[in-house]
């Protein structure tokens, strides 16, 4: 562990090196480490888990089935939709099933990211492999982009040269989708919406039901009155829907990669609230918040305390406010006692 008065500045990763017995799931109960330092600094690592290990494998597990059983029955189904739209000629059939692919790829990403997300932490990776799901997420929304640009781009075409379109197969191809993306929507609704990589995933499902509706609604159209226009008119709605939800997965898993703060959580206030609650800390400085998920968040800090003050008892004080208060369970906490030798070096 290298020494707090010869680190080189205030960067989350040389905090978090002082800490490497994180894991990807949390700890049951709650961990002291209390380390004296060569000038007159201490340290503290704090960690306390929001479930056991038991109790987060058997929800891993859950996860894992949802999206298996939703990537069979999108996987199932594709192979029908592209030939249903194929024989109708219509886009909007070709374009979700286009984005099915996408969807069933998605899903498959989903599910090896769950999977290999449960293994322990080792001495390369300290923190586990819980960070691939939000990189998978990440590339599920920016897959979903893709797809829209390229629906956007054949609407376009088919809008300056309208097709034929067959109504009677477009309508039963339609309909069966939506119960399919109906059934698979169903199943991953029943995870929890706060994992970024089930959300991104259920986000695909969801995509594509919208399409299956819209598709629907697109062939009565063709039926009733024989407008092909509503086919790729129809496809931009759901484009555009498409490329909203893939603008939240793509934002919210970019902040995660970026280190960024937590969502809801104010350093300002951390300070503050450190400072009016424990009488002893007279400062609060150098804080550095981020998430590995959007479960499991971090944060680093130093404090200047008043002379004589039991560290031993603030120490865990100030670990168990940022736990209760703000709901960060994993904490590192630095103590200087005279100058802050990184504000020096800053």
């Amino acid at each position: 562990m290298t020494p707090p008065h010869s680190r080189s500045g205030p960067h989350p990763d040389h905090d978090r090196a002082h800490d490497p017995d994180h894991d990807q799931g949390g700890h049951a109960g709650h961990e002291a480490h209390h380390h004296a330092g060569h000038a007159g600094h201490a340290e503290h690592a704090g960690h306390a888990g929001h479930a056991g290990h038991a109790g987060h494998s058997h929800a891993a597990g859950a996860e894992e089935w949802r999206v298996a059983w939703a990537f069979l029955i999108i996987t199932v189904f594709l192979a029908v939709q592209l030939a249903g739209g194929v024989i109708s000629g219509s886009l909007a059939l070709l374009a979700d099933a286009g984005h099915m692919v996408s969807d069933a790829v998605a899903l498959g990403m989903s599910w090896a990211a769950l999977r290999i997300g449960r293994r322990p932490a080792d001495l390369l990776r300290s923190y586990g492999y819980r960070r691939l799901e939000v990189l998978v997420a990440f590339a599920n929304g920016c897959a979903l982009f893709v797809i829209t640009a390229w629906i956007a781009f054949e609407a376009a075409w088919r809008l300056t040269a309208p097709r034929h379109v067959l109504g009677r197969p477009m309508l039963a191809v339609a309909v069966a989708g939506l119960l399919a993306n109906a059934a698979a929507f169903a199943i991953l609704s029943g995870g929890r919406r706060e994992n970024l990589n089930l959300r991104s995933a259920w986000l695909h499902v969801l995509g594509d039901l919208l399409g299956f509706a819209v598709t629907i609604i697109a062939a009565a159209v063709i039926l009733l009155t024989g407008w092909s226009r509503i086919d790729p008119i129809l496809s931009l709605v759901v484009a555009a829907l498409i490329s909203r939800s893939a603008a939240q997965i793509v934002r919210s898993s970019g902040h995660i990669l970026l280190e960024g703060t937590p969502a809801g959580l104010d350093v300002a206030s951390v300070r503050a609230d450190l400072m009016a609650v424990l009488p002893a800390v007279c400062d609060v400085h150098h804080v550095h918040a981020w998430s590995l998920t959007e479960q499991q968040q971090f944060i680093t800090l130093h404090v200047r305390v008043t002379p004589g003050t039991d560290l031993t008892a603030l120490v865990p004080a100030i670990s168990s406010r940022l736990e209760h208060r703000f709901g960060i369970a994993h904490s590192t906490i630095q103590v200087d006692h005279t100058d802050c030798a990184d504000e020096q070096h800053a």
